[in-house]
């Protein structure tokens, strides 16, 4: 099974990654800040990571960084309701695999996971 890992301090969005994302045949854990996101990385490897990029602990640039640095295979895919072409070149730059918008929709969220993992058999 697929693990992925959503770092958002939004609750709404945590819940639709999961109810997206479960019965789809993937194993999803939620957490609220990127302290938490780390600490989970630390205790057991995903293939994914959904990364929010504005937190108050941690932005998700910081976290990007050190996911690539530590668990380099760990692909990324930032999420944000923030996007600018900037922000958006600088995270692939450090190594986001892709970046999607809020408010999402449940087939952008899919399609985004799909086209890391492909489609699902």
């Amino acid at each position: 099974m697929k693990k992925i890992l959503v770092v958002d301090d939004e609750a709404i969005v945590r819940t639709s990654c999961d109810r997206t994302l479960t019965p789809e045949g993937y194993d999803v854990t939620l957490t609220a800040s990127g302290k938490e996101g780390i600490a989970c990385l630390e205790k057991e490897t995903f293939a994914l990571v959904l990364l929010d990029l504005k937190m108050p602990d941690m932005d998700g640039m910081e976290v990007l960084s050190k996911i690539k640095e530590n668990w380099p295979e760990t692909k990324v895919v930032m999420v944000t309701g923030y996007s600018t072409v900037d922000t958006a070149v600088q995270a692939l730059r450090v190594g986001a695999y892709n970046f999607i918008e809020k408010p999402f929709t449940p087939d952008t969220l899919l399609k985004a996971v799909q086209e890391v993992f492909g489609p699902s058999d």
